[in-house]
């Protein structure tokens, strides 16, 4: 349904998506993640047509974005981060328009009723949109994209001002689309992406680190938070000795001489006797021990880094 390949888009000296290709399968909710910087912006605007692309090829539904821009669009609903709403139009208006804009065929009121229920939006649909709570607004804004029922859906951070149980009834929403139609979506929150995804594509300085479904970028690796009595140094030292540990990072002082570290591991093993072990053996007193959960967030950080001085400031 989404076919990339060899994407790459500069601003003057600067690039800012640097050769990067992946494809995405019909009936899928796919999460576009990185750090401020990353290049995702930039990508969602050249998938939705908004932005050329340097080099490379981009086709949406078969058809390429820059030679046959009319109909890779008719198939693409696009959010943006800020929904471009007319604030003084009424939500019906704006809905109104979207349908026109887009040249959506068949009829018109129930096709906007339904939009506007999937939405929830149906109460607000009389008033003027610039009345609008933040909720409000990104609902109306996601009304738009759903109009014409497109095949594709790109969804710039579609939770973004939305109070806990709207957060909730979007991605309920967003998994439901996502049985019928192709979602991209980029989120930094990554409980989010977890909930609603089912696969990955991270990004750093313009290219993927990462690629595949939550489960396995990192959500079994083990992590550990340890309560320690002795020299941090020390501590530091032994627990980097013990077999599959791949760091240890000091947090915070509880009393004199004890401190609380986190220790990551590789996936799928228990370390916890190896680490006691490993204290043991040099007269360190492990005073707690527990596994802090999943490791996606850990995963995230190693491989998303930091936006390099390179990267455009607007992507």
């Amino acid at each position: 349904m989404i076919e990339v390949s060899g994407l790459t888009k500069r601003y003057g000296s600067r690039t800012a998506v640097r050769d990067i290709s992946f494809s995405i399968p019909e009936g899928k909710v796919i999460g576009l993640l990185g750090l401020n910087g990353a290049g995702k912006s930039t990508i969602m605007n050249i998938l939705a047509g908004c932005l050329s692309s340097t080099s490379g090829r981009v086709l949406i539904n078969g058809f390429d974005i820059e030679e046959e821009p009319e109909e890779a669009k008719k198939s693409t609903g696009y959010l943006p981060e800020i929904p471009p709403l007319y604030t003084d139009m009424k939500v019906s208006e704006y809905l109104d328009f979207v349908f026109e804009l887009k040249k959506v065929r068949g009829n018109r009121k129930s096709h906007l009723e339904e939009v506007s229920r999937q939405t929830g939006i149906e109460a607000v649909r009389g008033r003027l949109v610039k009345n609008l709570s933040k909720g409000y607004r990104q609902r109306v804004g996601l009304a738009g994209a759903l109009t014409g029922s497109p095949r594709v859906l790109i969804l710039d951070e579609p939770t973004v001002g939305l109070d806990p149980a709207q957060i909730i009834e979007i991605r309920s929403l967003i998994k439901k689309l996502g049985e019928r139609s192709t979602v991209l979506l980029s989120s930094h929150i990554l409980p989010e992406v977890r909930a609603v995804c089912d696969r990955v594509i991270v990004l750093n300085q313009g290219r993927i680190a990462a690629d595949g479904n939550p489960g396995s970028l990192g959500a079994e690796e083990g992590c550990y938070a340890l309560t320690v009595e002795g020299e941090p140094e020390a501590v530091e030292a032994a627990l980097r000795t013990a077999p599959g540990v791949r760091s240890v990072r000091r947090l915070a002082r509880e009393a004199e001489a004890v401190w609380e570290y986190e220790v990551s591991g590789v996936p799928g093993r228990d370390l916890r006797r190896d680490l006691s072990r490993a204290l043991l053996e040099r007269g360190l007193l492990l005073l707690s021990t527990r596994r802090t959960g999943p490791g996606f967030e850990r995963m995230f950080l190693d491989v998303a880094g930091g936006a390099g001085a390179e990267d455009d400031p607007r992507v």
